[in-house]
């Protein structure tokens, strides 16, 4: 997470089930487990948290909740939380230095990357294709507002499916080990962003889908921070049919993934009979078109929005 941005994790009411405090060779550790309701981001979900510290210094941290739990599967976060804190219990006792060690070992560290004004996200597996050029349109026009931009391309990223775990509601930040984490950086720190997608059997690529559905993540960061700044978006379109009843389904996903993560979609420009055309450079105008719809939301925008 980029060390200008400050988030203020939401803080439902905590029912705490279970505390104990533990006093080894002088040092006191105090052991809790809490419980949260998290109704307002799904109906019934609730998030239980085992929390160890020592001096009001949080060594150790387990969070679950109750959506990460398939119908099929014995457990339920009530029990596993239960079996967590009961496991501390016996670790601390046993060797209180070598459980701080083993925690802090798993604390996760990374670098963001480079924060851009413009994030345009390039959906279409084909590099040279139609969606490539309003891609460099877009390029062209935050560079002459002296704005930096960034073109991420999903189909030559390593991005896994997300498997609906549920889990990054319990940290805001993804299973995955992936690409997927500086996409969310630069979208995150970026104050635009723009998405280029052809029309595939009436909806997105299957590589933008991927990327979209792992933003998932995204929004339960912003679900559980108070950062709730609005940013905007643009939505450019090509398909092989005539017709703007073909874009429907695709609009309507990448406009859902805008508004999930507190994108508001400013504009849209749809561009048919790409089999007929070709090439859209013959279009007239349509550059243009594309350069100010790039340069009003650039100019209307601020830079490096919190997200």
């Amino acid at each position: 997470m980029p060390t200008d941005m400050i988030y203020t994790v939401m803080e439902p009411a905590r029912e705490y089930l279970k505390t104990t405090k533990i006093e080894i060779e002088h040092v006191v550790f105090h052991l809790s487990l809490y419980r949260e309701d998290f109704s307002a981001i799904y109906p019934g979900m609730e998030r239980y948290t085992v929390s160890a510290s020592v001096d009001n210094e949080t060594v150790a941290l387990f969070r679950t909740n109750s959506y990460e739990y398939c119908p099929l599967v014995s457990l339920d976060a009530h029990d596993v939380a239960f079996r967590v804190f009961s496991e501390w219990e016996e670790d601390i006792q046993k060797n209180s230095g070598d459980f701080i060690i083993y925690h802090r070992e798993q604390t996760p560290h990374y670098h963001p990357s480079y924060l851009t004004d413009l994030v345009i996200i390039q959906g279409s597996p084909r590099g040279m294709g139609n969606c490539s050029i309003l891609a460099q349109w877009a390029v062209n026009a935050a560079k002459r507002c002296g704005k930096t931009v960034q073109v991420i391309y999903p189909h030559d990223m390593k991005i896994s499916g997300c498997i609906g775990c549920y889990q990054c509601y319990n940290t805001g930040t993804c299973v995955y080990n992936d690409d997927m984490r500086e996409i969310i950086d630069a979208v995150r720190a970026a104050s635009a962003l723009v998405i280029c997608s052809p029309v595939y059997t009436n909806t997105v690529p299957g590589g933008l889908k991927l990327l979209i559905d792992r933003f998932q993540a995204y929004h339960a960061e912003r679900t559980l921070s108070s950062a709730r700044n609005r940013k905007k978006g643009l939505i450019f379109a090509v398909a092989g049919r005539g017709g703007k009843t073909v874009f429907t389904c695709t609009v309507r996903v990448i406009a859902s993934f805008l508004t999930h993560i507190g994108i508001e979609p400013e504009d849209t420009i749809l561009i048919d009979r790409i089999d007929t055309i070709r090439d859209i450079r013959t279009i007239p105008e349509l550059e243009k078109q594309v350069t100010n719809a790039v340069i009003h939301l650039l100019t209307t925008s601020g830079s490096h929005i919190k997200a």
